[in-house]
């Protein structure tokens, strides 16, 4: 009789200590560790379409180039980036000296005089880059350029046409540019974006617009040249991160 009284007041004292104890709440979930992204390097290019300040923006005004050269991109934050470059760059430009058709009866004789300077720089761009969304960016920074060497091309091109058959004939001469004549260094401002399809694989374009004057005052420069200003260059290529 002893051990039932005893086996229910173990069993009441049991209950009313269970009902007491409240369970604790299950532990909140860790958030996940955000990982900053490792310094990495990479090769680029691109083609270039570059012009001088004095010209309308034209196509005809725009010399075709390139630049390619290696890059480093330096996270400082999960939303900002640092990417010194170093590039073989082309500016330059192109315009039509004149531009004249002549007909007489079935023949139209078409003479087009093309001129185009070509100038060759090391340049290197430092961008700030930041990521407003996954995988995409914008960018802005200063661009340090030096000269390298460049070319004057000029090209005459003569279309005659008589009673509907056309012949074209094209002469050119090109002359290296006196490296006394162009300032040595270049300074720019360049603002761009870019996406990447892939951790590795991405599209940039980019306009630098040259804060420096090209030609030297010298009296090896003509008028016509010391009225030309600064490069502007429209560059569109792709990045590949290692």
């Amino acid at each position: 009789m002893k051990k039932l009284f005893l086996g229910m007041a173990v069993a009441a004292t049991s209950l009313v200590y269970a009902q007491e104890v409240k369970p604790e709440p299950a532990p909140a979930p860790i958030p996940p560790m955000k990982v900053k992204e490792p310094v990495r390097f990479g090769i680029k290019g691109a083609a270039t379409a570059s012009q001088f300040s004095e010209q309308k923006l034209a196509a005809k005004n725009q010399k075709i180039g390139f630049n390619a050269g290696v890059f480093v991109n330096v996270p400082l934050s999960e939303k900002f980036a640092l990417q010194p470059e170093v590039l073989y760059n082309q500016m330059g430009a192109k315009s039509v000296v004149s531009d004249n058709e002549v007909s007489n009866g079935s023949t139209t004789v078409r003479t087009k005089q093309d001129y185009t300077t070509t100038l060759n720089y090391i340049s290197v761009p430092l961008m700030l880059q930041m990521k407003p969304a996954h995988n995409f960016y914008v960018e802005a920074g200063p661009e340090f350029s030096y000269f390298l060497d460049g070319k004057y091309k000029g090209e005459t091109t003569t279309s005659t046409t008589v009673s509907g058959t056309t012949t074209t004939q094209t002469l050119s001469a090109s002359e290296s540019i006196n490296k006394d004549d162009i300032k040595k260094f270049n300074v720019g401002l360049g603002i761009g974006l870019g996406y990447y399809f892939t951790p590795n694989l991405g599209i940039n374009a980019r306009y630098v617009n040259s804060l420096t004057h090209i030609y030297n005052n010298s009296d090896a420069v003509t008028d016509a040249q010391k009225n030309i200003n600064t490069n502007r260059v429209f560059q569109l290529g792709l990045n590949y991160k290692f």
